[in-house]
């Protein structure tokens, strides 16, 4: 969503750039910025709050989850120790109830997935609408015409393809605007937001019953 939105606005930067610093060479020079909002993201405290809270709900659908295996292992085991002794009728509706139980159980490996990726969302949203404030803050108050996002996301190409100078980067600008002290904090070449862990949706397939 994020990568999105940014790479959108930085393709009508680029696109738009030339007329406009056509138009406004004769009095202002085109200023443009850039910073990185998944590194800004992932030096903000938000991120770490948003890790533990993705963490503690992964452990609750892994807890719930476990429990429905076991239930149907156990049920499973009972099933196969006496299933020579089951009339017909019994034994029918056993291997049934085995069944619901087996489609019980992926359905809510399907939910726990949607569910904590709903969680990451739901928590990234106001962090990301927080740090877009901090960048226009920043724009207006220096006079930018633009600021670009300087990474389009895991397995994109970059908006920057080159940068000849450093003098426009406002990722220092932007920390502390939120809060955060520039110097206490390493820049290396890339980093990411906490991301939203995944489920044990594919652990493992419940067996089906032996005939």
């Amino acid at each position: 969503m994020k990568n999105k939105l940014f790479a959108l606005l930085a393709v009508f930067a680029l696109a738009s750039a030339p007329l406009l610093a056509q138009t406004t060479a004769s009095t202002t020079p085109t200023k443009i910025g850039y910073t990185n909002v998944d590194f800004v993201l992932g030096k903000l405290p938000d991120s770490k709050k948003i890790q533990n809270e993705l963490e503690v709900t992964k452990a609750q659908l892994d807890k719930a989850l476990s429990d429905k295996y076991k239930e149907f292992q156990d049920k499973l085991d009972v099933y196969n120790k006496t299933a020579g002794n089951m009339t017909d009728v019994i034994r029918a509706d056993k291997e049934k109830e085995l069944q619901n139980l087996q489609g019980s159980i992926q359905d809510f490996q399907r939910n726990s997935e949607q569910s904590l990726q709903n969680k990451y969302q739901q928590l990234l949203e106001p962090v990301l609408a927080k740090i877009n404030t901090a960048i226009q803050d920043v724009g207006k108050e220096n006079g930018y015409l633009y600021i670009l996002n300087s990474d389009a996301g895991a397995n994109t190409t970059p908006i920057l393809l080159y940068v000849g100078s450093e003098d426009n980067n406002v990722t220092d600008m932007v920390l502390r605007k939120l809060g955060v002290d520039p110097k206490a904090v390493e820049q290396p070449a890339a980093a990411k937001p906490a991301a939203a862990p995944a489920t044990n949706a594919n652990k493992a397939n419940t067996p089906a019953p032996k005939k």
